[in-house]
């Protein structure tokens, strides 16, 4: 099999909220998906075995920080990042534009982003057919066009100039990759004004690509800023392939997310927030570094499948994370993890039996998270 191909299974009635099926060369991703985060080649804190067993069906890597280390020998020498992490399902790299404009040192040209590397200072060149040879070699099975990731509050001038030159890399990026059984998404800017978003999408749907991405959402903008690109733009991206929104995993993005039609995204929330103690439960967020943790017999949350809910309690987690012991993050990553991509099959069934606004009104009203950020 050589790249994806995408099934659309059913849309709810009275939502956007779909229901489908991504085949890829190394297995089958049913949709909507959360994506687990393993930016360096590794979910931070977890075994191959655990992510498996929290039933995650894609990981998503990082294609700037794996260029930077271990690098493109040793990425060769080991014929990809399957083999070089022994990961057999499917996996996703992104461009490595946000990181790239995350840098304060950077110059933007035609060409591409100047910038001095991290680890030594030596200057980098980063353009869209570097990014695309870096992907290539590192052979996921879903690669990202390079684009500009800009901050949604810049002026409107800077961005309708992005905008076009996200377009020029991305024709860029779609004639460089070569890679056959590597699919490529390509992803649509804007920010936050109407016109210059559906500029972006009539421009990168132009091009064929295998899937497409909204992307300059997550980085600091409101939610009901947020909602508004998702309820006017999420539908628009063509039916007949993949839709991902990027940088996204909070139950409430979740749930805004696929009523409006999108199938994929990634995020470290549930991993960032594990490390520091604090669990995602169907009644809100447990803080189990709270004394009150200390004698409680009971696990994370009764009712709950996972390993450690199955295995520990929370006084015992209190007490490693007292310790600063790195099982009690690790138990409660793989809680975090396992919550999100259960809630996510909750949708699918709800999806399918189009009762997807049911389930988001009864997800809300039974629990402390915010119906809006």
């Amino acid at each position: 099999m050589s790249k994806i191909k995408y099934e659309l299974l059913h849309v709810d009635k009275y939502s956007k909220a779909r229901r489908g099926r991504i085949h890829t060369p190394h297995g089958i991703i049913e949709t909507p998906v959360f994506m687990p985060v393993g930016t360096n080649s590794t979910v931070k804190g977890l075994t191959n075995d655990q992510i498996k067993n929290i039933d995650s069906e894609i990981i998503l890597s990082n294609a700037f920080h794996l260029f930077l280390r271990p690098g493109m020998e040793i990425m060769k020498d080991f014929e990809g990042i399957h083999n070089f992490m022994n990961w057999n399902k499917p996996l996703l790299t992104d461009s490595g534009g946000f990181q790239v404009f995350s840098l304060k040192d950077r110059k933007i040209s035609e060409e591409g982003v100047l910038f001095r590397s991290p680890l030594d200072g030596s200057k980098i060149m980063m353009t869209p057919e570097k990014s695309m040879e870096i992907q290539q070699t590192i052979g996921s099975d879903i690669a990202m066009a390079f684009d500009e990731c800009v901050n949604a509050k810049w002026g409107y001038e800077y961005m309708k100039d992005s905008v076009d030159r996200t377009y020029r890399w991305a024709k860029r990026s779609f004639e460089a990759h070569k890679k056959e059984n590597q699919s490529l998404f390509g992803i649509v800017q804007g920010g936050l004004f109407s016109d210059l978003r559906q500029r972006s999408l009539e421009q990168i749907t132009s091009i064929p690509f295998d899937g497409f991405a909204l992307g300059g959402l997550a980085v600091g903008e409101k939610y009901q800023e947020s909602e508004k690109v998702l309820k006017e733009f999420g539908d628009k991206l063509p039916k007949d392939k993949p839709r991902y929104i990027m940088g996204i995993g909070s139950p409430t993005m979740m749930f805004l997310s696929v009523e409006n039609g999108m199938d994929m995204f990634d995020c470290v929330l549930p991993t960032r927030m594990g490390r520091h103690g604090t669990a995602l439960t169907w009644n809100g967020k447990l803080n189990l570094k709270s004394a009150k943790n200390k004698f409680d017999h009971s696990p994370i949350e009764n009712d709950c499948n996972c390993y450690a809910c199955k295995n520990h309690t929370r006084g015992y987690i209190n007490h490693l994370l007292k310790r600063d012991e790195m099982l009690g993050k690790t138990l409660i990553s793989i809680h975090n993890l396992y919550f999100n991509i259960h809630l996510i099959h909750k949708m699918r069934e709800a999806i399918e039996n189009d009762s997807f606004l049911d389930f988001k009104k009864e997800f809300f009203s039974n629990s402390t998270y915010p119906l809006q950020n």
